[in-house]
């Protein structure tokens, strides 16, 4: 057995409560300890900053204990940052006389969270470790740390990254996949940062947890491509309940709905079974299943959840590598939201 495959086993069964450790037992070593693939290393904070894992986890943890959305949020702000220029810390930044940030683009305006969290573990950090770990290390740890707590697997964060020095809202707007594009739109976003129609499969399993706006799918319920009538492929009483959670005016546009109504706070592959019901709540998940590849893998997913645990992790670790900034690249920031 691999040391990844050991790993999502353990955590799998941390997360349900089937054995009893921190997750800091197993955070580092178990041949993570040896440097990363590129740039980045898993020991990179050993000596610098050695509690960074347990003051990460720490925070995270006690955000979730009173906020369980707080784990979707972290997790879709990670890939939010890393999939617009690259895991750098933009999506952090608040705008300047310089730049528009990415907090104000579509796909982030009104729905990103977890920025106040992000910025009161930085401080905490700074408190222990001046100036020594960027911010987009401490929200790729954080990422990790919400899916473990919700029941999902691990995976260990290769660290060493730089805060960038600008953000754009316009990258935001064009490089982020959105939920009305169609599958082929999506994956050669994914392709055009390093990820491949498999990726595309498995982080999109990441809406095992989390929320939706009614906005991002109502057009599924009432009028689906002009049609005027409700997309047919939705299962009838999952369209019923969508159809009574979110009428069709704009005075439920903001209405919150779950991504995974079966297992709404459990990371588990739940998502995948509800795409093989027609269950699916966006259109870019129930596209999962219409073309023959990706429907292939996810029923897979849907049948087995170590298979999907371990795919997760392993495509997480391929999301934290992408653009990262490293040597006189960047910096390390004080404050999230700003530029030092």
């Amino acid at each position: 057995m691999d040391q990844l495959n050991l790993l999502c086993i353990i955590f799998i069964l941390f997360g349900h409560g089937l054995i009893h450790a921190r997750p800091e037992d197993f955070r580092y070593g178990g041949g993570y300890d040896k440097p990363a693939d590129g740039p980045l290393s898993f020991d990179f904070y050993d000596k610098s900053c050695p509690y960074l894992g347990r003051i990460v986890g720490w925070g995270v943890w006690a955000a979730f204990k009173n906020d369980t959305r707080i784990a979707a949020s972290l997790l879709r702000l990670h890939f939010h940052d890393c999939f617009v220029d690259g895991c750098e810390g933009s999506v952090l930044l608040d705008d300047t006389k310089d730049f528009k940030g990415e907090k104000n683009a579509f796909p982030n305006r009104n729905s990103a969270r977890g920025f106040e969290l992000i910025d009161s573990i930085k401080a905490d950090v700074e408190n222990s470790c001046p100036s020594v770990v960027s911010c987009v290390d401490i929200l790729a740890i954080a990422a990790r740390e919400a899916v473990v707590l919700s029941g999902g697997p691990f995976w260990p964060v290769a660290l060493g990254r730089l805060d960038g020095l600008t953000a754009s809202e316009k990258s935001a707007n064009e490089q982020l996949p959105s939920p009305f594009e169609p599958l082929v739109n999506i994956t050669a976003k994914f392709v055009a940062k390093g990820l491949d129609a498999k990726d595309v499969v498995v982080l999109s399993g990441a809406h095992t947890i989390g929320f939706a706006q009614c906005l991002t799918f109502k057009r599924r319920l009432f009028n689906f491509k002009g049609s005027g009538k409700a997309d047919p492929s939705l299962d009838t009483p999952f369209l019923s309940n969508l159809q009574t959670s979110c009428p069709n005016s704009d005075a439920s546009n903001s209405k919150l709905v779950p991504l995974d109504a079966q297992t709404i706070t459990r990371f588990d592959n739940s998502y995948y079974k509800n795409i093989v019901y027609n269950s699916g709540l966006l259109e870019s998940d129930t596209a999962l299943i219409t073309d023959p590849k990706t429907a292939a893998m996810v029923k897979v997913y849907s049948a087995d959840p170590y298979l999907f645990a371990k795919d997760f992790a392993a495509s997480m670790m391929k999301l934290g590598k992408i653009g990262v900034l490293t040597g006189q690249a960047g910096q390390v920031r004080k404050k999230c939201g700003l530029l030092n």
